[in-house]
């Protein structure tokens, strides 16, 4: 590397900082915060999208010094509709309190949780070939009655409330477990249903039938129904927003398993849980041909 391409490198990092930037005179910036893996809380999950993995993130992408925009490059099938809610609720707040535009980059897949946390961008761009939508609300699990009762093993539950035992895998499934579960799922995509109309109001194209069922499409047809705003990639549509000099901060979590099999981390790995865990990513993925 020249001379003078290692002092543009530390001049640059130098004018990240305000008082020396001032001198300096850096870059305009665009704060990338990636978004990539399965929706969930931190403590149940290693490498999730979690609000507790990204909540400092967030706060520094929205201070970084020159910012211009907030680029969310989202790459997710899904998951907690609590944590997906704690995250954009964040992201809103700091971008009308800072007067930042966020701009959503979606990958592979922004469905179900991802798609939410989609919206928290002012305007959303996907690759031709990504997947979106998946506005529903979905709990899948297991019975397990007829696979113990076979291995001659039996099940002993002892409540103080008639409804502890709810949707028990170990049990038959009781139709007022289910009409209860359906009442909660009703309910959060209710939710999920609101938070669609007010970020895409007056964008959406499509009834909202067609829409709110769990469908999801190719970037394309999101495009055709009002789901996004266009196609193409974050530095592209960006560059040509901002200008070719406007440089790209990125803002990503560590690897957790990565960072306990180096010794960074007090959490021991289990195999078993990661197994576990991969296998029900590849399962959720699956649903949409990924």
């Amino acid at each position: 590397m020249g001379l003078s391409n290692v002092c543009a490198k530390y001049c640059d990092k130098l004018g990240d900082t305000p008082i020396i930037g001032a001198i300096l005179k850096p870059r305009e910036k665009i704060a990338v915060l990636r978004l990539s893996g399965i929706i969930a809380d931190s403590g149940m999950r290693r490498n999730s999208i979690s609000h507790a993995r990204y909540e400092q993130l967030i706060d520094d992408a929205f201070d970084t010094y020159k910012l211009k925009a907030i680029a969310l490059v989202i790459n997710s099938p899904g998951g907690s509709p609590a944590q997906s809610t704690l995250i954009a609720d964040q992201i809103r707040r700091l971008a009308e309190e800072k007067e930042i535009p966020v701009y959503t980059f979606i990958e592979d897949v922004a469905a179900s949780g991802g798609y939410w946390l989609s919206l928290a961008g002012d305007e959303i761009y996907a690759l031709p070939c990504s997947i979106v939508g998946s506005i529903g609300v979905i709990s899948s699990g297991f019975g397990f009655q007829d696979l113990i009762a076979r291995h001659g093993i039996e099940r002993r539950v002892h409540t103080s409330g008639k409804d502890k035992g709810f949707l028990d895998p170990f049990q038959d499934e009781k139709p007022g477990d289910v009409k209860r579960l359906k009442a909660l799922q009703n309910d959060i995509h209710e939710q999920f249903k609101d938070w669609v109309r007010k970020r895409r109001e007056g964008r959406i194209k499509a009834e909202e039938k067609d829409i709110f069922e769990g469908q999801f499409w190719s970037a394309p047809q999101a495009l055709e129904y009002g789901l996004i705003d266009g196609l193409g990639d974050a530095k592209t549509i960006l560059k040509s927003r901002y200008g070719k000099d406007v440089k790209f901060k990125e803002f990503k979590a560590e690897k957790g398993v990565l960072s306990s099999l180096l010794g960074g981390s007090a959490d021991r790995v289990s195999l078993p849980d990661t197994l576990a865990q991969t296998l029900e990513d590849k399962s959720i993925r699956s649903r949409y041909g990924l």
